[in-house]
């Protein structure tokens, strides 16, 4: 198996807007697997609890994740905040050689911090249109159109993002959502049900992810309306929106937060999983993990019209697609009827044959390595035109 210690790189420097300790997704799908035979740093955003002087903390994950947390004062405007970063970051890049790292950005605000260093790699990840999101800094924009002038190389998260930003680089490449399928599998098999789930009735439909602004409170709603008789069971943090704004009917259960290796149980007592994303400008261009993850579980999926989710799911008939409550409730109905879910699970089997997130690193390490073939070269014939 290829590996970065080919090509002498030693280190990665990865710059988040999430936490590692956060969601489980692609972040550490990706970097836990290029962590086999190099470092990597995860350098998360602040946090203002410093007491008197700014510091970073850094702890151990899992071998060769490092979580990098900044330590700031509390009350420093952001010109003074990215000075600050600068400064740790200064202290801690102290006497390194750069060209045994990677960078490797999240984020394109940590561009602004971070711009100074000349690192062997620059690497945007680019898995969001980050922009579109609630609460996104006006300067985001500028940031990442210098980031992506300065990168060697860009990433989208899907296919559509890919399609928006395609002329912007002309090292870009889509590599969307993968599976651990051995891991969602375990889900095929009864298993026993996690104790806050144990007691609830089915049929069961759930959720799991991050709920906030991209989340269609309305269709949730009307569905445990609509069907009292059916349970929800929503899985993930609420962030950015008000717990208050979310329904409170009685066949509603949040659940909270679960960590990755707890998400096969859960899966395997429910009947329907559902991918309810409001449209709007924050899921233009979204390519939503759990995708695959309900499909390697063997639980049938329900979508609203995301682009990455029509193409390739909907179009293969491996998930449905609906646009409102109605058409959810009537595909939901429709599933609980069937009796034989045989032959829609070979065609799921089918497609994913190839996937994974192994194949998703060594095609993404393919493009890493013919970076650093090309500097190299670059830099012998620099070396040749002055003997």
């Amino acid at each position: 198996m290829e590996s970065l210690t080919e090509i002498s790189l030693k280190h990665i420097l990865c710059f988040s807007h999430l936490r590692w300790d956060f969601v489980f997704q692609r972040p550490q799908h990706l970097l836990s697997r290029f962590a086999k035979d190099t470092m990597v740093y995860f350098f998360e955003e602040p946090v203002f609890d410093a007491p008197k002087e700014n510091y970073l903390s850094i702890s151990k994950r899992s071998e060769g994740i490092n979580v990098v947390v900044p330590h700031l004062i509390e009350g420093a405007v952001p010109q003074a905040v990215n000075t600050a970063l600068t400064m740790l970051l200064d202290k801690f890049l102290l006497d390194v050689k750069m060209d045994e790292w990677a960078f490797w950005y999240y984020t394109p605000m940590a561009y602004a911090f971070t711009n100074k260093y000349k690192p062997k790699v620059i690497i945007y990840d680019c898995m969001d249109e980050l922009s579109a999101f609630k609460f996104a800094p006006p300067e985001l924009i500028t940031l990442e159109r210098m980031l992506i002038e300065k990168a060697d190389l860009v990433f989208t998260g899907g296919h559509s993002l890919y399609a928006a930003k395609k002329q912007l680089h002309s090292a870009i490449f889509p590599f969307p959502s993968s599976i651990e399928k051995e891991h969602f599998a375990k889900a095929k098999q009864q298993q026993e049900q996690p104790a806050d789930q144990a007691n609830i009735p089915g049929p069961r439909i759930g959720f799991f992810g991050v709920i906030d602004e991209r989340f269609d409170i309305e269709l949730i709603r009307n569905i445990a309306q609509e069907r009292p008789n059916w349970q929800l069971i929503l899985i993930g943090p609420v962030v950015k929106i008000s717990e208050d704004t979310l329904p409170k009917n009685s066949n509603i259960y949040y659940l909270g937060q679960k960590t990755y290796n707890e998400l096969p149980a859960y899966l395997s007592g429910w009947d329907i999983a559902l991918i309810p994303f409001a449209l709007n400008e924050s899921t233009r261009y979204i390519s939503p993990t759990k995708t695959l993850e309900y499909l390697a579980a063997g639980v049938p999926v329900v979508s609203t019209p995301i682009f990455d989710v029509i193409n390739p799911y909907g179009t293969s008939n491996l998930v449905h697609i609906s646009g409102n409550s109605e058409g959810f409730i009537k595909t939901i109905e429709s599933e609980l009827d069937k009796q034989d879910k045989g032959e829609w699970i070979r065609k799921v089997d089918e497609y994913m044959k190839d996937l994974s997130w192994d194949n998703t690193y060594m095609s993404m390490l393919t493009e890493i390595k013919k970076v650093f073939q090309n500097k190299n070269s670059t830099s012998t014939v620099n070396k040749e035109a002055y003997v």
